[in-house]
């Protein structure tokens, strides 16, 4: 674990519960929770609800959660010291998990710091869930992460899952991330983008897929084309692809493929036929063949219908 990240208030030491003692806790925010009220929110009682969540039980682990999503910003410090210090793997993890119930942006820093450090993938990727349940507010964190040449390959992956769940609430840093310096953070970034495509019709997003289509890294080119295929706008996508079964990267000639079969992009057949037979590689000759084949068959099956 790192040294104490700033920001979050310090907490006192962590309280203890037998298992009647938490028992009975829980029977009483439960009722509480059923007739509206919000558990008080004093530090105690706080305390005693973030050493329910320790509890072996399921069920009471969910009580004492729900209680202290439910008080809110004034559980944010005890969470985040238990998230940060508790021994506990079953602690640290539900600490993470009710901190996206709070979202609260004052946690980012523990956050991060569980993302980077915490040994346990599931705390790290419930801490990525509470980062991104922040909205707008985590992104400089996550492009931070992404373009962090000390990140490995399970924190990209993290935080540019984290990112896309981000997704339409921040188009400004969005776009700015897509033309970032950084291989990962545009290729996060690119990831992102079809939501805010699809829920916003975001021209400006739209341009910048095209962009990435030109990248110098094949793997934005790769991303890009695989967002192209999710998007299903044949009439847009098709002539944007065609060029790029004949791409240097193998990969890129590859997705560009399959994204074709999915558009069911009937019209590409003559290209994709004319890559076929000129293509060298044992991984994308198959996959070529593939899209040939289905959408030969979704050819048929239009003339049917």
């Amino acid at each position: 674990m790192s040294s104490e990240p700033t920001g979050v208030p310090a907490t006192p030491p962590a309280v203890f519960l037998s298992e009647s003692e938490a028992s009975l806790l829980a029977a009483d925010l439960k009722k509480q929770l059923r007739s509206g009220e919000r558990p008080q929110g004093d530090e105690i009682l706080i305390e005693k609800m973030v050493a329910g969540l320790g509890d072996p039980r399921g069920l009471m682990r969910l009580t004492f959660a729900e209680s202290l999503g439910a008080i809110g910003t004034a559980a944010v410090p005890a969470l985040c010291h238990a998230l940060r210090t508790h021994e506990n793997v079953t602690v640290r993890r539900a600490a993470a998990k009710t901190l996206t119930l709070i979202a609260d942006p004052e946690a980012l820093p523990v956050l991060v710091d569980a993302l980077l450090n915490d040994g346990d993938p599931v705390v790290q990727g419930s801490a990525v869930g509470a980062m991104a349940a922040t909205g707008e507010c985590a992104v400089d964190a996550l492009i931070a992460v992404l373009s962090s040449s000390e990140s490995s390959s399970m924190h990209l992956g993290l935080a540019g899952w984290g990112l896309a769940f981000v997704g339409a609430q921040a188009p400004a840093a969005l776009r700015r991330a897509a033309r970032s310096s950084h291989t990962e953070v545009r290729i996060a970034a690119i990831a992102a983008l079809g939501e805010q495509i699809q829920s916003l019709n975001d021209q400006e997003a739209r341009e910048l897929v095209i962009e990435a289509l030109g990248d110098s890294a094949e793997l934005v080119r790769a991303e890009a084309v695989i967002l192209l295929g999710k998007l299903h706008e044949p009439t847009w996508a098709t002539p944007l692809l065609k060029p790029l079964l004949d791409d240097n990267s193998a990969q890129v000639r590859k997705n560009t493929a399959l994204s074709l079969m999915k558009l069911g992009a009937i019209d590409a057949l003559p290209d994709l036929e004319s890559a076929a037979g000129s293509e060298t590689s044992p991984e994308v000759k198959p996959i070529l063949n593939l899209s040939i084949q289905q959408l030969r068959q979704h050819q048929e099956d239009s003339k049917e219908g």
